[in-house]
């Protein structure tokens, strides 16, 4: 006869003593994903165990659930981790694949933070606690400085365009068909739209021999 199983006995471990900061900041990065996927109806027991610790942890450091909400948010908004992403890209690629990866690392962060948005209940919901842009964009613009003399605009200028464009092809309320891939959103910045004149057609004709 076979011996009935016991359920196994799971052990529970104390979360580890963190510095207030440290834990508010540990508790809004996991928050961050139940917000994705299930919106402001996440509860603060879900938040404790994704944050690994007991639910009573929480209002350690947080007064309610909208002040942990307002905390994740606040990390999704924070602009640092893109420009610190951006000024790692590797100078030895060519100047327009560093454009493209650049492209690329805001049309991921142009994403996440439209998902999460739109789990909130959109624009509208969050009021003033929107993402708000760099005022420089300087890893941006550091990208372009070497190529300044082949360009008809300054770096910080052509910064912010490449910024602007990049979310206007991506927004999926203002491009509603597959958004541009980063190279073709490089190559829209740097060469337009407007056809050039064939190299043969603008060379100045020969003289007839007398």
């Amino acid at each position: 006869m076979p011996l009935a199983r016991s359920e196994p006995r799971v052990e529970k471990h104390r979360a580890a003593a963190l510095p207030p900061e440290q834990r508010r900041a540990a508790i809004a990065a996991a928050t961050l994903p139940l917000l994705v996927h299930q919106g402001p109806n996440v509860t603060t027991r879900q938040i404790a165990e994704a944050s690994g610790i007991a639910e009573g942890t929480i209002f350690r450091v947080f007064r309610d659930k909208d002040a942990v909400i307002e905390a994740a948010l606040e990390l999704a908004f924070d602009t640092e981790p893109t420009e610190r992403a951006i000024a790692e890209i590797d100078r030895s690629l060519p100047f327009e694949r560093q454009l493209a990866i650049a492209v690329e690392i805001m049309q991921r962060r142009h994403a996440d933070i439209w998902r999460l948005v739109s789990s909130l209940g959109g624009p509208a919901a969050l009021g003033a606690k929107g993402p708000t842009p760099p005022a420089d964009l300087l890893a941006l613009a550091a990208l372009f400085k070497p190529e300044r003399a082949r360009l008809r605009t300054d770096p910080a200028t052509a910064a912010k365009q490449l910024r602007a464009l990049t979310l206007a092809v991506s927004h999926p309320a203002l491009y509603a068909d597959e958004p541009m891939s980063p190279r073709e959103v490089v190559s829209l910045l740097l060469d337009g739209i407007r056809r050039r004149p064939a190299l043969a057609a603008t060379r100045p004709k020969a003289a007839k021999p007398c």
